[in-house]
């Protein structure tokens, strides 16, 4: 803890000495909600999209040359139709992505590798459209993420030095207590005359 104290007088009136506390603390903020395309081939030459979504999303953050670099990967089932609509399959591809985001700090602070990076999801990855086209079927899924900083920051908090909040104790108010011998009987338990 660094301190660094200011006594200010302003007409003759004494002010509040204050201490510099370094510690931990949420430095920067930010969300994105990001739409990302994707399309593979399925197995079979699919006619018709009978369903789709998205699970298992998987994702950390991590400081790279001043920002933050997320590493995430989600699989997407497509249920579809095929050989003429006769038959039906459920499909599931692995998408990986990266992103790189600029988180504005607070000020005096810096994202360094020693900041911890907290990404949440804010909205799970959903398909927004699902298209054949030329034989691939073609996805538009949309998430959100929050990304958060904490570093070490400097905090300036008043201080009393004078502050004095013990509670004085009077001898003679202890030595004037009545005890009441009768309260506990011989197993310990209360006494029913004093319960």
């Amino acid at each position: 803890m660094k301190e660094n104290f200011c006594i200010d007088y302003i007409r003759g009136v004494k002010m509040t000495n204050y201490k510099e506390i370094v510690t931990k603390a949420v430095i920067g903020k930010v969300k994105k909600n990001n739409n990302m395309h994707f399309s593979f081939t399925p197995d079979e030459v699919a006619n018709t999209i009978l369903g789709c979504w998205v699970i298992n999303h998987d994702f950390s953050g991590i400081e790279d040359n001043h920002k933050v670099r997320v590493n995430g990967a989600f699989d997407v089932n497509v249920w579809y139709s095929y050989d003429n609509d006769t038959k039906t399959k459920v499909n599931t591809k692995r998408f990986s992505y990266t992103e790189l985001f600029s988180v504005p700090l607070k000020e005096d602070t810096n994202l360094t590798s020693d900041s911890e990076v907290i990404v949440r999801s804010l909205k799970q990855p959903s398909v927004l459209k699902a298209d054949i086209v030329n034989g691939d079927i073609s996805l538009d899924i949309s998430k959100e993420l929050g990304i958060e900083i904490v570093g070490d920051t400097k905090i300036r908090v008043p201080v009393e030095d004078d502050l004095d909040d013990y509670i004085e104790l009077d001898d003679d108010l202890i030595d004037n207590m009545e005890i009441n011998e009768e309260y506990l009987n011989d197993n310990g338990d209360v006494s029913s005359k004093n319960a």
